[in-house]
């Protein structure tokens, strides 16, 4: 009998409490998932809700130092050999310390494989803020490296705030000089995949017009007016075992953003 894949779920919850009181954790059950990886939990280790501790999972929490923002989570029902809770606990801080202070990574190491959930930087807000992501983005690549050059096989879940191609938004032509869709953000992603990772939901969907955000604003969730900026980007060799991803129903509400599903092949072992 063939080994069950693997299920790996990634969200953007904008705030764990908020997600858990619209029944994110209760339809989470029901996905019989492996892995979950949250980002924007927005919470303090102690306002971590008991509906967001479910039974069977070991789960590990990176929140920001400030109340209310960032932060990340991942679940594992496997304990893993090892967590790494910040850049810094990997790569003995250079430069990290900013971005460690707003929460924004969690790696679990299990044998040669790593999962990671990360939260890019938006840049949104203002120019300060888009030019400290493209900093981010600048220490984030060549840091991923290393952990592939090291020999990791790597599936690293986040919202990293950038739609990559015309596809993976609906409105390309007025988003071209908005933080998300900048030249600058998706040539930096174009390097990301050209130094061998890979996204897997493109991979399998190449030409699937799909989305894991909506602004708040009008109807733009109803009429699915989106962006796809969350991912599961793979190394080579494992994104070779994907069977399958995809993304929630829009119209199940836990988020501004939707759950993304990933099942892999991982009976060989890493």
């Amino acid at each position: 009998m063939a080994a069950a894949p693997v299920r790996i779920i990634n969200c953007n919850v904008n705030g764990i409490r908020s997600a858990a009181d619209k029944g994110f954790f209760d339809w989470f059950a029901t996905t019989d998932a492996d892995v979950l990886c949250l980002q924007e939990i927005k919470a303090q280790l102690n306002q971590i809700p008991a509906a967001a501790r479910p039974d069977g999972y070991k789960a590990f929490f990176h929140p920001a130092e400030r109340p209310g923002y960032a932060g990340v989570a991942l679940y594992t029902r496997r304990e893993p050999d090892h967590v790494y809770q910040g850049f810094a606990a990997v790569d003995a801080d250079h430069g990290w310390a900013a971005f460690d202070r707003e929460g924004r990574y969690l790696q679990a190491d299990f044998g040669r494989l790593s999962i990671i959930s990360v939260y890019f930087p938006s840049g949104s807000s203002s120019a300060e803020r888009q030019a400290r992501k493209m900093i981010f983005l600048e220490r984030f690549l060549p840091f991923i490296q290393t952990l592939q050059a090291q020999g990791r096989e790597l599936i690293i879940c986040g919202d990293m705030n950038i739609a990559h191609q015309r596809i993976d938004l609906k409105n390309w032509r007025g988003n071209q000089k908005n933080s998300g869709f900048l030249p600058e953000e998706r040539a930096w992603f174009s390097r990301w995949l050209a130094a061998g990772f890979v996204d897997v939901f493109r991979q399998l969907h190449p030409q699937q017009e799909a989305y894991s955000w909506w602004s708040n604003r009008g109807q733009a969730r109803a009429n699915n007016v989106g962006w796809r900026i969350d991912y599961h980007i793979c190394t080579p060799a494992i994104a070779a075992r994907a069977q399958a991803a995809g993304i929630h129903d829009r119209m199940q509400r836990f988020s501004d953003h939707a759950p993304l599903l990933a099942d892999f092949d991982l009976s060989a072992g890493f």
